[in-house]
């Protein structure tokens, strides 16, 4: 049977989640939440960093330390349990950054290489930035943009060149996220909203780079892992219910991200509503993106910090015990609801001399894994690489 006529075959433990009327009929309504489900113990759990911006740090001077010492980030985070490096890439952003390009992430995937930890790519099909409020279609394409024909084969072909160029180096990546946040339509004109979504051309796209991943084959004849990520747990649900009834079926992952200041719900309110998409659509969850502020002040920079007041919750104030217990409970949640994985965002961006579009510095220090009161030394709340693979 085609990939795409059904899901692929779950794994026991989702079996147990998931009835067998929701798995023939993916649009079932979802099950009541009553129970939680733990995670089952032989499923690989990922412990997971987005280190995207660590090269362009380092070049303007960023420092990381462990009992004082400057510490290598990818050595430093594979040897407290991560297994899993997160890399985002723009197709072409040189008109204002070197970073995040091909020849970036390539250098990237081979620092995790060498520090035993898998990769996890981030398309983000833009010359730019991708998110709910804005999937810009990238230069090259936008010629094509009224003809979803054409978009997908730029899709497939971009993805595939992509993944044969890595894999000609060993690099091939474990799992690929085919667009980031992708709440809203993709591959769409700059200042527009992309809601509702075209769901039509939206899945004659993603479908489009699901099988560009699928036909990959790395040396030993495995496939990268599929994963589709939206951001904040509210619309998982949702987005994933319109995506399965357009066709959108082949894949492996459900990325979230999950902030305070952009999601409407709490942690126990996340945590119904993750178990409710598990039990609905079959797959495991990794909550792709998340952080937390260790505390509210500034490094002293002129880039104004994103995370503030706004993104904290009850119970977890801005602080370095705070950020612990924060991120140590998203594991715990995670775990609950049958969940794989959590990966931190960002936890090394921290301040420098670099600059961005809006600043001088960080927008993220007081959120990252390094306490730059303290020379940029690792917070406790890094213990939750090695809590999430217990």
């Amino acid at each position: 049977m085609a990939r795409e006529a059904l899901p692929a075959p779950l794994p026991e433990y989702m079996r147990r989640l998931t009835s067998r009327a929701c798995i023939a009929l993916i649009s079932c309504a979802a099950t009541s939440v009553v129970t939680t489900a733990a995670a089952d113990a032989g499923a690989e759990r990922f412990a997971g960093v987005d280190l995207s911006y660590v090269n362009e740090v380092e070049s303007c001077g960023a420092e990381f330390r462990l009992g004082g010492k400057p510490r290598d980030p990818y050595e430093l985070f594979a040897e407290k349990g991560a297994n899993l490096v997160r890399l985002r890439l723009w197709n072409d952003p040189a008109s204002w950054t070197n970073y995040s390009n091909e020849a970036d992430v390539t250098r990237s995937s081979e620092r995790a290489k060498r520090a035993g930890m898998k990769v996890l790519l981030d398309f983000h099909y833009s010359d730019d930035w991708a998110d709910p409020q804005k999937q810009t279609i990238p230069s090259a394409w936008a010629a094509d943009i009224d003809d979803a024909d054409k978009l997908a084969t730029h899709v497939h072909e971009y993805t595939r060149d992509v993944l044969a160029r890595l894999n000609s180096r060993g690099l091939m990546p474990y799992m690929v996220q085919v667009g980031n946040e992708i709440n809203t339509q993709m591959l769409r004109p700059a200042e527009t909203k992309g809601d509702p979504i075209d769901w039509a051309r939206n899945a004659k796209i993603l479908n489009a780079g699901i099988r560009a991943v699928r036909e990959a084959r790395a040396a030993d004849g495995s496939s990268p892992k599929v994963m589709l990520h939206v951001a904040q747990p509210e619309n998982v649900e949702p987005w994933f219910a319109a995506a399965v009834a357009a066709g959108v079926r082949d894949f492996d992952y459900i990325g979230v991200s999950y902030y305070r200041k952009w999601s409407t719900l709490d942690l126990p309110q996340a945590e119904r509503a993750l178990l409710t998409a598990t039990r609905r659509f079959g797959r495991p969850i990794i909550v792709v993106e998340v952080s937390y502020p260790f505390t509210l002040q500034d490094a002293g920079d002129k880039a104004p910090n994103l995370l503030g007041e706004d993104s904290l919750h009850r119970g977890y104030p801005a602080s370095l015990r705070g950020q612990q217990r924060f991120m140590n409970d998203v594991v715990q949640m995670t775990l609950r609801i049958g969940g794989v994985g959590v990966v931190y965002w960002e936890p090394a961006w921290v301040s420098t001399s670099c600059k961005t579009r809006w600043g001088t510095g960080s927008h993220w220090e007081n959120a990252t894994l390094f306490d730059f009161r303290k020379g940029n030394e690792l917070t406790p709340a890094a213990d939750y690489l090695s809590t999430i693979r217990k």
